[in-house]
This record gives C-alpha cells, sequence and structure tokens, in this order.
C-alpha cells in the first residue's frame, strides 16, 4: 500500500472519531472510545507508524474539540492532564494490541500459504515419483503388490502388476484366486506353499514361477515380498515385487545351448586350440607365455603331452623368439593376426591365427592353429620338381634352338659363302689392278672397300649364330620386339628364298619394348617362321606368302606370323600344343609346346588360328613397358 495512503488512513480515522464524538456519542460519555477504534483501525490497515500518527492526532483532537476551554489548546489542568495521559496510554495499548494481532495474522496466513504451497510441491513431487515409479517398472518390467494376510486378498496393485499377469486394470482388483489360476500348474501348489511358509515365518521369501495368459503365452516371472508387522508384532500384510524375467531366462537357455555348441566343437574340430597368458619382464617384453586351456586335438597337433599349466620355454627352451614377440603384440594391441611359422624345437609347421581373449589387462592371447608340416614339405618338394622342370625344359629348350639351327644350317652356309665367294673375286680383282702398268690404286681402294663390306656382312650372320646356340639362364631385359624380329627374319632369309616364300612385314613403328629373355623370344620366332616355310613347301611358289605383323594392344604388344600353307587339318587345332604331338613325319613335338611355355612364362599367352582363305595364323601378346618406346 503507497505510504500516502497508510497515512491517510490515520487522518481519515481520527476525523472519523471527531465526527461521531461531536454528534453522536457526547452525550453518553464516551470521547474516547472513537479514538481508541481509530487507533486500532489505523494499525490494523496501515501499521505501526500511521497508528503513532492517529495517537498523536487523537490527544491533540481531544484538548483542541473536548477539553475545557473547548475549541483551543489552552493550559491543560492537572486532572485534564491525567485524562490525555489515560488516553495516550489507552490508545498505544490498544494500537500495540493491534500490530501485535495484525502481525501474528499476516504470519499466519504466511504460514497457510507456505503450507499450501509446500502441499502442492509435495503433491506434485509424489505425483512425479509416482509417474517415474511406474515408468521405472514399465521399463523394467517389474510390478508392485500389497498381500493382505488375514483375508488372504491383494489390497494394491501397479499397473505394471497388471500387465504382467494379463489383467485389465479397468476391472479392478482380481482376487487372489484369480491370480493363481494365472500361475502355472505346475508351480501354483510351490508358489502357495512358500507364500504360506513366509507368513508363518515371518520371513522374506524369493521364487521363480510361470505365469500362463489368456493368450497362451508363457512369461518366467520371479516374486519376492517380506512382511509388514503390526504395533504387537504380528504381520499384517506382505509387501513385494514381481519381475517380467523371461528374456533372460531365454537367454540363459540360449547362453547354454551356445556353450554346449562351444564345448561341441572345442572338443570335435581337428585343428589345435588353446588359450595362453603372455608373460612380460619388466622392460614389458614378451619372455615367456603360459597354457591356460586346450583343446583335445592340442596334443595331437603339437605332439605336447600335458601343456595346461606349464609355460613354453619348460616345453621347449630353444622355442624361436618371433613366437614370443607376435603373441606379445597380439596382447598388447588386441589386434588379431594369421601367420604361418616353422617350430623347428617341436619339427612342425603351423598354419596360425591368434586373437586377444577376455580383459586386455590379462593379457591372454586365443591360438587357433593346424600342422602344416606335410603341406610345407609337399610345397618344397614341388618346389624342387618345379626347379627340375625348368632345367629340363631349358634343355628342351637349347635342343631346340640347336635342332632349329640344324635345319638351318644350309641357308646358313649359304649366307656365309656368298659374301666370302664376293670376298674372294674382289681380291682376285684387287691383285689385277696391282699388276697393270701403272697400277690402279683407285679401283685396287674400290675392292677392298667391296671386301670389307663382305667381310661384315659374313660377320654378321656368323654373330647371330652363338647367341641362338649358347645354353645359358634366362634374363629380363627391355627388349625392342620388332629388331628382335628383323634379326631372325635375316637369320632366315636364305631358307626363305630357297623355299620359294616372299616374306612381308607391318610393324607398327614406336611401340613400346617388353620385359623379357631376348634369345627366348627371338627362339618362339625362329620356330614360328621355320614352321612356316615348311608348311608352304606342298603349295605353288606363287602362293607361298610368309607375313609378319606387330601392333600396339591396350594389354601390351602383339605379335602375328601367318603363312599361307595347307592350314590346320580338321581336329589338329586343339592339340598343336600339346608335348609330342606333330603332324610332320620327321618332327619331336616338342617346338610348339616349348614356345607356348617359354610365352607364358613371360606373362603372355600363344594361340593358333587357321587363317582364311588357307594358311595357319599364330598370335602371342607381351605386356608392354610404359615410356619405352623403340
Amino acid at each position: 500500500m503507497p505510504t500516502i495512503l497508510r497515512y491517510g488512513i490515520a487522518v481519515l480515522s481520527v476525523a472519523i472519531a471527531i465526527g461521531l464524538d461531536f454528534f453522536l456519542l457526547r452525550y453518553f460519555d464516551a470521547i474516547l472510545t472513537p479514538f481508541l477504534f481509530a487507533v486500532a483501525a489505523t494499525v490494523w490497515y496501515a501499521g505501526t507508524g500511521p497508528g503513532v500518527l492517529a495517537i498523536v492526532l487523537s490527544v491533540l483532537s481531544l484538548n483542541y474539540f473536548f477539553l475545557h476551554s473547548f475549541f483551543s489548546f489552552s493550559p491543560i489542568s492537572y486532572a485534564d492532564l491525567v485524562y490525555l495521559t489515560f488516553c495516550t496510554f489507552c490508545a498505544l495499548a490498544v494500537g500495540w494490541v493491534s500490530a501485535v494481532r495484525r502481525r501474528a495474522e499476516q504470519e499466519l496466513r504466511q504460514a497457510r500459504e507456505e503450507l499450501e504451497a509446500k502441499v502442492v510441491e509435495r503433491t506434485a513431487n509424489l505425483q512425479r515419483s509416482e509417474g517415474y515409479l511406474a515408468e521405472a517398472q514399465r521399463l523394467s518390467h517389474t510390478g508392485s503388490w500389497v498381500l493382505n494376510v488375514a483375508a488372504r486378498e491383494t489390497i494394491h496393485w501397479s499397473q505394471e502388476t497388471y500387465r504382467l499377469y494379463g489383467f485389465d486394470p479397468e476391472g479392478g482388483m482380481p482376487p487372489f484366486e484369480a491370480l493363481l489360476q494365472r500361475i502355472h500348474p505346475e508351480d501354483r501348489g510351490r508358489f502357495v506353499d512358500d507364500l504360506e511358509r513366509a507368513i508363518r515365518e515371518r520371513a522374506n521369501y524369493e521364487m521363480i514361477f510361470r505365469a500362463v495368459l489368456p493368450d497362451g503365452s508363457l512369461k518366467y516371472i520371479l516374486g519376492i515380498g517380506h512382511p509388514v508387522f503390526n504395533a504387537s508384532g504380528d504381520v499384517v500384510e506382505f509387501v513385494g515385487a514381481v519381475m517380467d524375467i523371461t528374456e533372460r531366462k531365454r537367454a540363459e537357455v540360449e547362453l547354454r545351448e551356445s556353450e554346449q555348441n562351444y564345448r561341441t566343437l572345442f572338443e570335435s574340430i581337428d585343428e589345435g586350440f588353446g588359450t595362453i597368458e603372455v608373460l612380460f619382464d619388466q622392460n614389458e617384453k614378451p619372455v615367456d607365455y603360459r597354457f591356460l586351456q586346450i583343446s583335445p586335438s592340442f596334443e595331437r597337433q603339437t605332439g605336447i603331452k600335458n601343456a595346461a599349466g606349464r609355460r613354453m620355454r619348460e616345453i621347449a627352451p630353444q622355442h624361436e623368439e618371433h613366437w614370443f614377440d607376435i603373441y606379445g603384440r597380439i596382447a598388447l594391441t588386441g589386434e588379431p593376426m594369421r601367420f604361418e611359422k616353422e617350430a623347428k624345437q617341436l619339427g612342425r609347421w603351423y598354419d596360425v591365427y591368434a586373437f586377444r581373449v577376455e580383459d586386455p589387462k590379462r593379457r591372454r592371447v586365443g591360438i587357433l592353429f593346424n600342422d602344416i608340416t606335410e603341406r610345407k614339405r609337399a610345397e618344397a618338394e614341388a618346389r624342387d620338381s618345379e626347379r627340375r622342370f625348368r632345367e629340363v625344359q631349358a634343355e628342351l629348350a637349347h635342343a631346340g634352338r640347336v635342332a632349329t639351327m640344324g635345319q638351318l644350317s644350309a641357308s646358313i652356309a649359304h649366307e656365309v659363302k656368298q659374301p666370302i665367294t664376293a670376298a674372294v673375286t674382289y681380291a682376285e680383282a684387287a691383285r689385277r689392278w696391282l699388276s697393270a702398268e701403272p697400277p690402279n690404286f683407285r679401283e685396287v681402294d674400290d675392292a677392298l672397300s667391296h671386301i670389307v663390306k663382305e667381310g661384315k656382312r659374313a660377320g654378321e650372320v656368323v654373330a647371330r649364330i652363338p647367341a641362338l646356340i649358347k645354353k645359358v639362364p634366362a634374363r629380363k631385359d627391355n627388349v625392342a620386339i620388332n629388331d628382335a624380329i628383323l634379326e631372325v627374319i635375316a637369320l632366315t632369309r636364305a631358307e626363305a628364298a630357297n623355299s620359294g616364300v616372299s616374306v612381308r612385314t607391318q610393324l607398327t613403328e614406336g611401340l613400346p619394348r617388353v620385359q623379357g629373355d631376348r634369345v627366348q623370344l627371338q627362339q618362339v620366332l625362329l620356330n614360328l617362321i621355320v614352321n612356316a616355310i615348311e608348311a608352304m613347301r606342298d603349295v605353288g611358289e606363287d602362293e607361298r606368302e610368309l607375313f609378319i605383323s606387330t601392333r600396339n594392344e591396350p594389354d601390351g604388344v602383339s605379335v602375328e606370323v601367318r603363312d599361307s600353307g595347307p592350314g590346320f587339318a580338321p581336329g589338329t587345332l586343339d592339340h598343336v600344343f600339346a608335348g609330342f604331338y606333330t603332324p610332320k613325319p620327321d618332327g619331336l613335338g616338342i617346338g610348339l609346346s616349348i614356345c607356348r611355355s617359354i610365352i607364358e612364362a613371360h606373362g603372355g599367352r600363344l594361340r593358333a588360328s587357321s587363317n582364311l582363305p588357307r594358311g595357319a595364323s599364330f598370335q602371342f601378346a607381351l605386356s608392354a613397358i610404359a615410356n619405352t618406346a623403340s
């Protein structure tokens, strides 16, 4: 309330008291009473300050209006002073009583308001707690109940309890007999007996039973309860809870089945299995490991008896360090690893899959392993066989080259004889020019130049022969395939000419180089060219043409050797590369087989096909080396 209004109440209440005295109460000798009411009303409604003002105004009003002489502040007699003092004390008493009562009523009102607020707050908290409890019960599938022991009737069920037993909350509290009908018949007697024993013994109880719902579904329920006693110590109620543990029971069954399956697998697998504890020194370096659990096949796979509980250093003191390092790394990092290692002291090779198990702090590793000693021995024997096969293949390739060169010996001799004969002729002419008078040195110099040219020509022919005949290991060179082809063509030029075969080439320029053995690749080309020349001996001379081409393709450099001979006889194309198969009466049947092996060893594939309208075609492709154009 505003201050001016509060003090206005004081003035107004005193004015009303003056009016009442003037017009009514002065005739009844009750002048003081209105002023006492004015002071009381002011203190009650406006407070202590305005109440003091009302007392002062009341005393002044009494002196001015109602004491002799009237309407003036005349000197006060002793009797008037006593009267005014009495009036002042009465006004102060009334004001104090009013103030105390007002303060008490305000405190009582405030206390009531605070109490109402606390009741509202506590009610809201209780409702919220009940909501939380209901939600918690719904989430945990847990319900609560209260049983009246004397009447054997349930007097409280939570919403979740209704749901667990399949009752409708709108239908009210079901009787105890209705509850018993929901208990599985095999568990019903035990349910009643356990509850009655708990009541009789005044003790807590706990049991697991099955409930059958109206829809036929089965639930596993955990029930717990404890007694509530009255003042005389008698059991009056049982308060408890029920929890749906169907999922837990199902998980327990699945866990038991899983454990049984694991045990069956553990005991029946042929691979060895075990868990080990890796042991470290003070520097966290793995120095040993102890076997904790082993499968029945462990002894068969390792030859170690009674390994459980023993350390590897005890079993095999010379066991390789890399075993400890690998298992230590897996135990520390948790990263699984698969590897093949030899345990020399055990005399075995193992294929191992290792992984960390349990708490990383326990540093335990599971190992699943298989004895691959026989496989490793077979692989070693296979590698030895492969090595011997390569040696035999190299011998056969060398023999093939020598045989092919033997076939070309007459042509090679002719190639060598021609430049030598020409050189002799030029030498005789030079002698004649020297014997002339005077000697013609210019002609002599010209003859000598021709002799040098023909000698180099013969040397080039001879130089090509050792590379193809010499027995040397295979090499990996960057081979310009066009140059290799031209060298083989030069070597077989005389043979082709003697057989009336025209040689035509279509070699793509700028081909990238291929990686391989130059001699082996030239052996393939030499074999294909000689075979083509021989195949065309039975056709007319004007039809004998050998065509050799190269081209750049996405998968590498492609080479084709094509002839115009009779081609492949029906049914022979599928066997053309088979070992010891040949349509030639004097052939060995190893040439094309060796050619295919050489090309496959270079990562390529040799193919044969019929050439239209006649003849045969052989093609192979080799991987190109980037940025090596020749």
